[in-house]
């Protein structure tokens, strides 16, 4: 009988721990497109000081991987587009992908991979079909790999989706359906799913539901942050209302499942949450309502209307802000964190249990000095246009973008901020801070209301050198990997069956 109650006691102090952390069961998109980017070890430490139990790679990134060794976080490993090819060619590449990026890290640095995340959004619309042919053979060499390796039950596949793989006949859930020209392609990736045990995961974006559409309800796309439901006029199907595009989105892909005989297919949120900048509505505000509401909802275990109480996993797009990704959908693309680069609060959240965010600790920078437009200069000089596209072309100027948080300024202080970040993002180089003598350096911070003149993390201190594997700003800007890209295709469902309703 003592040992009984030993093993409770044992019991509640883990549980009792667990909740002390606040948001239990939580996940977030780690992404590394970054010109300077934290070292591994204080992300890690950042994901663990704010709860997160759960991280999702985009690629078997070395760096990562071993600092995520024994840390406790659960990883789901993602495998880039661009390898579906010759993993859907060879069982023997995929063996080697899976010896290399999965059984290495989980028998030498203790690595708990979870899942491996074949493809990102393979099948969207603007790819034209590219990956058609290869995402389903790679999957099905990734899982034979896998148990080959003896880690079949230990790892499970799953292929992350967007959204625009199924649609609805009737504008509303209860219609949904796998889109006709990959409906025989889905049943048969969701059957081999399923035979596996293994999760579906599907990408939702409600923000881009505002950016494709300014006539979208906008409360449409929020949760209330009392009780998980917004404001919105709802949208009635049979027996259910629906007041947010979240639930919405969601329970028509549980028509889809159930219409094909899959009702009780475990599904993954694998990214969803909303930027700080780069368009009107990625603002401040607005993140932290749909942020918060959105981890009311998990701390609550709430569901959608259909699976009420069943809550899936959700990884939140993302930690931190990628100042390299590409801006081909959007000037948001950048600022998805809820931290900035360097691990800073962006805006506080409630993660539970009287507990709110903490930033990035141990983080270096470079010396509190600016590059800004010299006083002397001229805003009539001929060199002063090009100074500044030739900046904004090697650095990050989205949020000077109509809308975003330095849109307000004056045009030298426009100026000063081009010639800053480019001066930041080269590491403060003597020549970096020479635009034909149109600026100079000042230790007085520029910063003004919402627009924050950034100190980029110095890399020589953290002794992290530029990785060959991380882009330069240059090439980061044609690429496409790592990134949300084009979740537009999400657009399409909702505008259809919820813009269709008002």
């Amino acid at each position: 009988m003592g040992f009984r109650y030993f093993l409770w006691f044992l019991l509640l102090c883990f549980l009792g721990e667990g909740l002390a952390k606040g948001a239990l069961g939580l996940g977030c998109n780690w992404g590394t497109r970054l010109t300077h980017p934290l070292p591994p070890n204080i992300v890690v430490k950042l994901m663990k000081d704010n709860g997160f139990d759960k991280v999702k790679l985009f690629e078997a990134d070395p760096g990562a991987l071993k600092a995520l060794g024994r840390s406790g976080i659960k990883v789901m490993l993602g495998i880039p587009n661009e390898f579906l090819a010759p993993l859907a060619s060879s069982v023997r590449v995929a063996e080697d992908w899976v010896a290399q990026n999965v059984s290495s890290y989980i028998s030498k640095n203790g690595v708990d991979i979870r899942y491996v995340a074949v493809g990102n959004e393979p099948f969207l619309k603007t790819y034209k079909d590219t990956f058609l042919q290869t995402t389903f053979p790679a999957l099905k060499n990734i899982q034979a790999a896998l148990i080959k390796a003896g880690l079949g039950r230990q790892v499970k596949v799953t292929v992350p989706l967007n959204a625009d793989v199924y649609q609805t006949d009737n504008t509303l859930p209860s219609g949904g359906n796998f889109r006709s020209d990959i409906h025989g392609l889905m049943i048969s990736i969701i059957k081999f799913l399923s035979d596996n045990g293994c999760p579906l995961t599907i990408n939702i974006y409600p923000f881009l539901s505002l950016y494709a559409d300014p006539d979208f309800p906008k409360e449409y796309a929020f949760f209330n942050n009392g009780n998980g439901s917004s404001s919105a006029a709802p949208i009635v199907d049979g027996s259910i209302s629906y007041t947010n595009v979240f639930d919405a989105n969601f329970d028509t892909l549980i028509s889809a499942l159930e219409k094909n005989g899959f009702s009780s297919l475990p599904i993954i949120i694998g990214e969803v949450g909303w930027p700080t900048d780069g368009d009107t509505n990625a603002n401040i505000d607005y993140a932290k309502r749909f942020n918060q509401g959105l981890l009311n909802r998990i701390l609550k275990n709430q569901g959608t209307p259909k699976r009420p109480t069943t809550l899936p996993e959700i990884y939140i797009f993302g930690l931190i802000d990628e100042d390299a990704k590409s801006i081909d959908p959007g000037n948001f693309e950048r600022h998805w964190g809820i931290f900035s680069y360097d691990g800073s609060i962006k805006y506080p959240l409630d993660l539970g249990n009287g507990r709110s965010l903490v930033p990035a600790k141990g983080v270096k920078y470079l010396a509190r000095e600016w590059c800004v437009m010299s006083p002397q200069a001229s805003l009539s000089d001929p060199n002063l246009p090009e100074s500044i596209n030739y900046a904004c072309t090697y650095a990050d100027c989205t949020s000077l973008g109509y809308g975003s948080s330095c849109s307000k300024l004056d045009e030298r202080n426009n100026a000063s901020y081009a010639f800053n970040i480019y001066y930041q993002t080269m590491d403060h180089r003597k020549d970096a801070c020479n635009f034909s003598n149109l600026s100079l350096l000042t230790n007085i911070d520029p910063s003004q209301d919402t627009c924050r003149f950034e100190i980029m993390i110095d890399l020589g201190k953290h002794d992290k050198p530029r990785s060959p594997s991380t882009p330069s700003l240059a090439v980061a800007v044609g690429s496409n990997q790592n990134s949300p890209l084009l979740h537009l295709g999400l657009l399409g469902l909702i505008t259809l069956f919820i813009c269709r309703s008002f």
